[in-house]
């Protein structure tokens, strides 16, 4: 089937336009309801608005920056004169920034009206900054010192004058709104007009009440239909709302009553003092304080692909622009709605998420169907009315026609229309979206946030996995456990303190190793009101200041000695960080720290325990070599993870390759990797600067057999990635935590940004973020994707198995009995099963381990298989057997020969096509394996909705005979229609010993599975 599905519905999973969304849209045959169908798809004419509006504030900021830099030319040539000579122009400048501010706003202190402070942002206004007297002239304003930050007291009256840092949202639909949804169904609607036409003509002719019984039934139907559907995607859409609150939690460092803290960025108001670093995305409009060498990347916003260098005379920061490099501080201006960005996410936010490959494929899947629904609708209802006035031909009565006949066509019609119903199978690709927000709901417990639904899709198919090692395999919690210091190795503990180095070094070397590590730094120790210490900064940067305190030193104290002149920030290309200080005795001082071969290639000298410098000769450089390649110049231990090595095996054991990638020496990784089962003896371990030394051939040749990277470049991940993925055909999954780790988690398959040591920018750029930073956690990722695509699979058998009976059955009894046995309210009943009820059930299974034991799902590999097509066909051919033999020949089997034969039959009928699919619906929890129970009652979706419906079906048969065309059933009825169902159980055992797939030599036949190489035998 999936050969006949046109190439419009073949998409990629990244970096699909906005013409191949159109075209498959418009690719997309029969559809009975769009709202619906296409609820969860991109807005792509909000799209267009959005990049539309985007192209604007582009063509604004422009002009501004032009603006602002021909004024600061001006303001730097003496341009600004004796502007303010006069104390009316003064005046008449001060009344302008404070017209109609509120009195409210004047009591609190505040000094300048928020849209004239929005608009000194938004357009670069460095005029009316310099005459606001810089960053401290506004902060005075605005009711703030630079040092102290706001005060918490101040917090909701500056909520109330500037605003939030919110940006508005579409209100969440109520669960009436998807009532009024589900009824757009085109052909309930027809439905419901003949339910109505059905009561009309029927009251007259039948009386009351048996003339309205036909039409009330199917609007009885179409209620429970409606309704079903509407509970069932109301709950899905508040599991969205749920994951999107999720993606909207982020925190960022403000300095407030002169603490520095942690605050959602969300509690963010204007005169905040907000720290930024390398990775963050800025989160509100504001004005520079102070930094170091700021870069920050506009793109977003003004479309320029070159960063800015912010600083005193370039002061302007906008919302939504990232920080590429360096640090500072700013003062926040401008927050929520009133900032472009949250003029422009507005629009953004309604242009929706791009369709997963599979929702995409599955209405291609759809579409065919409901095309070959549509044709057995249609000849079914000609057979019915060919067959109708052949009887009033053959009678005589062509020329006679009564209300009864009207009853009969209309009846016809309504059983060719849903016929349709059953046919569409609109919850193909509603399926998907509702397996995927179950699963990303569960994977949000177990710490793992999914941005995109197609992440959690793709890595069911994931081959590699190219991981981080700090914090990702190992526990990124770091104490410094051994020191190397003036040529004597020393061991380090708790109980470690000053007098413990004094033994072995002078205090002046002390007191170097102290500025060293307090000035060089990028992290800080802050006290709370209570005194309580506590470090903020990377795990390494913390272990080194935790050493620093246990050998006595004082954060505050050494960074008042020292003025700190130029610092150059770490970062993954550098691999280092440097400071210049000016010392209290007017000299200064350089301080550099980083990967150790880089600052001993820096070094030509070094100082003895004395404090005394001399040469370094090539003898001392080999000795420290060798200290370096044993544990480094600070050993930092940060142990392996818990759990690491049995996640990394599982890997193995499902055919996922597990690749180490870092930035750390080369010694460190190979050990690491070792212990964590990535690594054996005769693997290739490289080094990045080696990698990229060699040729694109000898890269692509070499890149399989890597097993780990060290010292590796974000270009080395990023070509190792590519390469990957488009020479070897792999789908690679990337894990990544810096700034510079952006294009490779674009580039691969599925990224995974760190929730932890994470920066804004990665995260932004990944498709999950593993919120505890766990390597377990990417693993339990690939179960539940692998999870979403089979039970996507399960539910694609079970409802192409009732597409196909229900199809046959009603168009071959109408074209040789002239009558259909399934009525319109029964098939809106198998409709409900089948689509609703079905996808719940089937398409909610939790992941087991035995996922994990199994290949990936290839790249290109049918999602159709040859063992669901040998399901389908052999459940359909038994239940088309039973249900046409019972159709033709059932009064003389079951010996029915009372006045209410025809009835009971066609309720017997009826009864055993219902209780075929709840077996067929058990049979489907296993495409392959034999047994069919395992887990089923810890999935109590599933046994709910078994139970519910079988319950419902005794209803129906029993009780709700005049609106569903039925009669009670005897209890002997009752047994054979339940064991002709459950009879589809040992037939799925039957079918599933058919081989269908050329299977290995060694495989066990009904396992499911084919046996994966054992890693390290071959």
């Amino acid at each position: 089937m999936e050969k006949l599905i046109p190439k419009e519905f073949d998409l990629s999973n990244k970096d699909r336009s906005d013409e191949a969304l159109m075209r498959w849209r418009k690719a997309v045959g029969l559809v009975k309801n769009r709202r619906r169908r296409f609820r969860y798809s991109a807005d792509l004419g909000k799209r267009s608005e959005a990049k539309e509006q985007m192209l604007k504030i582009r063509d604004r900021l422009r002009v501004c920056l032009l603006a602002y830099k021909a004024a600061f030319r001006f303001i730097d040539a003496g341009g600004q004169g004796n502007q303010f000579t006069s104390e009316e122009a003064i005046d008449s400048w001060e009344e302008d920034i404070q017209n109609e501010l509120q009195e409210e706003a004047r009591e609190a202190g505040f000094q300048i009206h928020p849209d004239k402070l929005a608009s000194l942002v938004a357009s670069y206004d460095i005029t009316t900054l310099r005459k606001l007297k810089g960053v401290e002239g506004l902060a005075s304003r605005l009711n703030v010192t630079l040092n102290e930050g706001v005060e918490s007291t101040s917090i909701p009256i500056r909520q109330t004058i500037f605003g939030s840092n919110e940006y508005t949202e579409k209100p969440s639909k109520s669960l009436w709104m998807f009532v009024w949804e589900a009824m757009h169904d085109i052909t309930l609607i027809i439905l419901m007009v003949c339910a109505v036409v059905s009561i009309i003509v029927g009251l007259p002719t039948e009386g009351w009440p048996k003339g309205m019984y036909d039409g009330l039934g199917i609007i009885i139907s179409i209620f429970l239909v409606v309704m079903v559907t509407a509970v069932s995607d109301y709950k899905q859409s508040l599991q969205f709302k749920e994951l999107d609150k999720e993606k909207k939690k982020i925190f960022i460092h403000v300095t407030r009553e002169g603490i520095r803290q942690k605050v959602s960025i969300h509690d963010l108001v204007v005169g905040d003092i907000v720290h930024l670093s390398i990775g963050d995305q800025v989160p509100a409009d504001g004005i520079f304080i102070s930094g170091y060498n700021l870069l920050v990347d506009q793109s977003s916003l003004t479309g320029e692909s070159l960063p800015i260098n912010i600083y005193e005379k370039s002061p302007f920061l906008l919302t939504g622009t990232k920080v590429q490099d360096g640090s500072g501080k700013m003062l926040v201006t401008t927050v929520g709605m009133r900032t472009e960005w949250g003029k422009l996410m507005d629009t953004l936010s309604e242009g929706g998420e791009d369709e997963t490959p599979l929702q995409v494929k599955l209405n291609g899947v759809a579409s065919i169907i409901g095309k070959i629904g549509l044709a057995f609708a249609v000849t079914t209802f000609l057979v019915l009315i060919i067959r109708f006035l052949v009887e009033k031909g053959r009678l005589h009565e062509l020329t006679k026609w009564s209300s009864s006949d009207a009853v009969t066509i209309l009846n016809y019609f309504a059983t060719a229309v849903t016929i349709i119903v059953v046919a569409v199978p609109e919850g193909l690709p509603l399926a998907v979206t509702l397996s995927l927000a179950f699963a990303m709901k569960k994977l949000l417990t177990e710490k793992a946030l999914v941005r995109h639904l197609s992440a959690c899709e793709t890595m069911g198919s994931a081959t590699c996995i190219s991981t981080d090692k700090t914090g990702t395999l190992t526990t990124n919690h770091m104490v410094v456990n051994k020191i190397w210091i003036c040529g004597k190795e020393k061991g380090v503990d708790s109980n470690t303190d000053r007098n413990g180095l004094d033994s072995d070094i002078s205090g002046n070397v002390l007191a170097i190793l102290l500025q060293a590590i307090f000035n060089n730094t990028g992290s800080e120790v802050v006290k709370d009101k209570t005194g309580k210490r506590t470090i903020l900064g990377t795990p390494t940067e913390s272990a080194l200041l935790e050493y620093g305190l246990l050998l006595g030193g004082d954060f505050d104290d050494h960074r008042r000695e020292c003025k700190l002149l130029k610092v150059e920030p770490f970062n993954s290309h550098k691999k280092m960080m440097s400071t210049l200080v000016a010392r209290g005795n007017g000299k200064m001082r350089a301080f550099c720290k980083g990967a150790s071969e880089i600052i001993l290639k820096m070094c030509d000298n070094t100082i003895d325990s004395n404090g005394e410098a001399f040469h370094l000769s090539e003898e001392h450089v080999r000795n420290i070599t060798n200290v370096i390649n044993a544990f480094a110049v600070v050993g930092i231990k940060d142990p392996v993870r818990p759990g690491v090595k049995e996640a990394v095996k599982s890997c193995l054991e499902a055919g996922i390759y597990v690749r180490m990638i870092t930035g750390d020496n080369i010694n460190t990784a190979k050990a690491i990797a070792k212990e964590c089962g990535i690594l054996n003896d005769n693997d290739l371990a490289v080094e990045g600067p080696y990698f990229r030394s060699e040729t694109p051939e000898q890269r692509n040749e070499m890149i399989p057999k890597i097993k780990v990277m060290a010292r590796a470049s974000p270009m080395d991940k990023h070509v190792l990635v590519q390469t990957s993925r488009d020479v070897h055909k792999e789908v690679i999954a990337v894990t990544g935590d810096g700034t510079n780790d952006a294009p490779a988690l674009h580039e691969a398959d599925i990224g995974f940004a760190m929730g932890i040591a994470g920066t804004e920018v990665a995260k932004e750029s990944a498709d999950v973020i593993v919120m505890n930073d766990n390597f377990t956690t990417i693993v339990n990722v690939a179960k539940w994707g692998r999870s979403v695509y089979i039970n996507i699979q399960k539910f694609v058998q079970f409802q192409l198995t009732v597409n196909i009976v229900a199809l046959m059955i009603n168009f071959v009894s109408a074209c040789i009995s002239g009558s259909a046995p399934l009525t319109a309210v029964q098939l809106l009943w198998v409709n409900l099963i089948m689509d609703t009820l079905g996808a719940l059930a089937l398409a909610t299974e939790p992941p087991h381990d035995g996922l994990m034991k199994r290949p990936p799902f290839g790249r290109n590999e049918s999602f159709i298989t040859a063992p669901m097509w040998r399901n389908i066909i052999g459940q359909s051919i038994y239940q088309l057997a039973v249900l046409l033999v019972l159709n033709f020949d059932g009064k003389k089997i079951l010996g029915l020969e009372d006045s209410d034969a025809t009835a009971l039959l066609n309720t017997f009928i009826f009864n055993t096509f219902v209780f075929c699919q709840v077996f067929n619906e058990i049979n489907s929890r296993e495409i392959e394996k034999i047994n069919i129970f395992r887990g089923i009652l810890r999935n109590w979706i599933f046994t709910g909705i078994i139970a519910s419906t079988v319950v419902f079906q005794v209803i129906i048969v029993e009780f709700l005979g005049n609106f569903a065309s039925t009669v009670p059933l005897g209890w002997q009825l009752w047994i054979l229609s339940v064991g002709l169902g459950a009879v589809s159980m040992p037939i799925a055992v039957v079918l599933k010993s058919i081989p269908v797939n050329k299977k290995s030599p060694n495989s066990t036949q009904h396992d499911g599975y084919d046996p994966l190489p054992t890693p390290g035998l071959e």
